[in-house]
């Protein structure tokens, strides 16, 4: 399936809610579909947690700005996104991140890394910062929204202290973390999320403990090597009627 890389990534413009593609993500009541059911499995088959990356291969411009769109785009409960996503570019830095990843060479052999990053004392401040900006894209007064300020307060930042609430945000990355896995799948780029690796080591390496942010999970991005063992090796999931049920 040919990849679609045809998408022309746009500068972002000024506002924290400004598309990067505004041509393309125009909302419509009934979108044409752009992928078979068919095709969406063969994509899906067709990725794997890659061991090998090809250091001499790199994701092309607009394709890497389809997935950081792809990441903007994620959803998170109450649309709060309480994360941000660090993109590590700098070889040096990946270079010492890879023995805080014990040792894992696809954290510098990537053509992109991405570190998803939860804050860690989510609070009243950035309730209020959502609701601003849900206010600034619906263009409603913020006073109107004072019902759905008062249900994330009260289901979220007062219904949990501080060590439920960082585990909160934290799960909310790993939504963000499947869109991209199936986004880059979509575009014909492997992915390697991973777990392996030291939260406070990657904290202090990136300097997110100064930001009040702390790494709950990595994705390398880019090309398998041919030589991965790896990459055609049959995916191992269990059956059907082991995995799902219905009530």
């Amino acid at each position: 399936m040919q990849s679609p890389h045809s998408c022309n990534a746009e500068a972002a413009l000024p506002g924290s809610v400004a598309p990067r593609y505004a041509g393309d993500l125009m909302k419509t009541t009934t979108p044409d579909t752009l992928i078979s059911p068919a095709d969406l499995l063969e994509r899906l088959d067709w990725r794997y947690a890659v061991k090998q990356f090809d250091p001499t291969r790199r994701i092309d411009e607009s394709t890497w700005s389809a997935l950081e769109e792809s990441l903007r785009l994620s959803p998170s409960s109450g649309g709060l996104q309480p994360w941000k996503f660090v993109v590590v570019a700098d070889p040096t830095v990946r270079e010492k991140l890879v023995s805080a990843a014990f040792g894992q060479t696809q954290v510098r052999d990537a053509s992109h890394l991405v570190v998803f990053t939860a804050k860690k004392d989510f609070g009243a401040a950035d309730v209020d910062a959502h609701i601003r900006n849900v206010a600034a894209v619906k263009g409603v007064p913020v006073e109107s929204l004072a019902g759905l300020r008062g249900m994330l307060m009260g289901g979220i930042v007062g219904a949990k202290d501080s060590a439920g609430r960082e585990a909160w945000a934290a799960r909310q990355t790993y939504l963000a973390l499947g869109v991209l896995i199936a986004s880059a799948a979509l575009l014909g780029v492997d992915a390697a999320p991973m777990e392996g690796f030291v939260p406070d080591q990657f904290d202090t390496i990136l300097g997110l403990k100064e930001l009040g942010l702390t790494a709950t999970v990595v994705c390398a991005l880019g090309y398998r090597s041919e030589t991965d063992p790896y990459a055609l090796a049959p995916k191992v999931r269990f059956g059907y009627d082991q995995v799902f049920l219905h009530v």
